[in-house]
């Protein structure tokens, strides 16, 4: 086991772009999507991401908050394993075009044209309880 802080693993996250979002059916399934982390983000156990309020991923957090996020950086130096993330957290849509605003990049504007005025758009929010993280003989759990 390793003790990295959460800073320490904010610097490995930065160059991880996406991550897999996974919430909990109306039904009880599991179900994951990709979602941008956004690069420029600096980790603090609270990850955002933009969507729309129409998309099944708004109903599954509304019903159950609780969920995953996982992360998987490139390959590490000479040929080791990857940097691996488990976040388990819980999950807050947000609806506040000033919300909207601070955690709004340029970048976003591809998907959503009319930026923080975009019919339907919401935010969602994921607090970390717990991370797990594993790289190359680096594992460790953080607790929030």
């Amino acid at each position: 086991m390793s003790d990295w802080s959460l800073p320490d693993l904010a610097k490995k996250m930065k160059d991880i772009d996406f991550a897999m979002l996974g919430t909990r059916t109306e039904g009880g399934a599991l179900a994951s999507r990709p979602m941008s982390n956004n690069r420029e983000v600096e980790y603090d156990g609270d990850s955002f991401f933009f969507t729309y309020a129409r998309f099944r991923t708004v109903g599954d957090i509304e019903s159950d908050p609780n969920v995953s996020l996982a992360f998987q950086g490139s390959k590490g130096l000479l040929g080791t394993p990857p940097l691996f993330i488990a976040v388990e957290g819980t999950g807050e849509v947000i609806r506040d075009k000033g919300e909207f605003k601070a955690h709004w990049h340029a970048e976003l504007n591809r998907w959503f044209e009319q930026g923080v005025d975009t019919p339907g758009m919401v935010l969602i929010k994921v607090h970390a309880k717990r991370i797990h993280y594993w790289s190359g003989k680096d594992e460790g759990e953080i607790k929030l």
